[in-house]
């Protein structure tokens, strides 16, 4: 086995102190994958995708536009494939990924926080048409579902699930999860914070990151969707600290919608996405979180 191939190889655990003998969570912890997050199985996916369909080969160049994550799925994946790979990252996110993605060997190019992930997609979509780059669309790409890895191993790991949680950015990892878990007969439900668009209410600025959308991704199919929960930033970084191991925000953002529909349910279990770790987030004060007023 080589370092790729533990790509998807993570631990499901119970969320002990958020259980009782009557709704049980548990949580993925997808932190365990090479590049530390649930977003390697992306990069992994839309390169090999690529691949497969002729629109990439070795020596060629990706670009895509992404706050961290994915821009580290896709280098470690392009690195695998002997493919360039350059990011449009927005100012504003936490710089270890950046870091991280550049420690990896991407190009990384910073775009205006004011026009967030839309400003970037348009330099990134720019970029591609210019050099002759596959822009690889993580927002727009079917791939981006196909995460059937993840739902396969979770049905796996527990005899029996009853709700599936997720937060949601561009959609892909909660759309491919869903879609596998809906023929088992369980109830997907969404996460977004406030400023996030996916439950009606205003687009606005926000302090969690790697979640929430300026407008309803192509592919997420609302047919999949059973309820959607939009939680305050400052419930996301108060779960951060009140959980056993070192998380990211968007976990804190995931058991906060576990807990919103524990007081929906009388029993069942409970099952959802720890994406990240805090390592990612230190620069953002994510333990010593005061709300920001400053988005510029």
């Amino acid at each position: 086995m080589i370092a790729f191939d533990l790509i998807g190889q993570t631990p499901l655990v119970l969320l002990e102190s958020f259980s009782d003998e009557r709704i049980q969570i548990y949580a993925k912890l997808e932190q365990f994958n090479p590049g530390g997050s649930v977003k390697d199985r992306l990069g992994k996916n839309l390169i090999e995708k690529a691949i497969k369909d002729g629109r990439l080969k070795k020596g060629g160049t990706i670009v895509e536009a992404s706050a961290g994550n994915t821009g580290i799925g896709l280098a470690i994946a392009a690195n695998r494939y002997k493919v360039k790979c350059v990011i449009f990252a927005p100012k504003g996110f936490a710089e270890e990924k950046n870091f991280t993605m550049k420690a990896l060997g991407a190009d990384v190019r910073r775009t205006q926080k004011s026009e967030g992930m839309i400003g970037a997609q348009g330099e990134a979509k720019t970029y591609a048409k210019k050099y002759n780059a596959l822009y690889m669309n993580q927002f727009g790409s079917e791939a981006n579902a196909y995460t059937y890895t993840l739902a396969q191993s979770l049905t796996e790991q527990l005899n029996h699930i009853d709700y599936f949680v997720a937060r949601v950015g561009s959609g892909g990892t909660f759309t491919g999860v869903a879609q596998h878990l809906k023929d088992y007969q369980v109830k997907n439900y969404i996460v977004e914070q406030e400023g996030s668009v996916l439950n009606g209410g205003p687009s606005h600025a926000h302090d969690t990151e790697g979640i929430g959308s300026e407008k309803w991704p192509s592919f997420l199919n609302k047919k999949l969707v059973d309820g959607i929960f939009t939680i305050k930033d400052q419930d996301v970084f108060n779960n951060v600290k009140l959980l056993e191991i070192l998380v990211g925000n968007s976990l804190g953002a995931a058991l906060q919608g576990a807990l919103e529909l524990k007081k929906q349910v009388q029993q069942g279990v409970i099952v959802t996405i720890l994406p990240d770790g805090s390592d990612r987030y230190m620069s953002k004060q994510i333990f010593n979180y005061k709300e920001s007023n400053d988005y510029e």
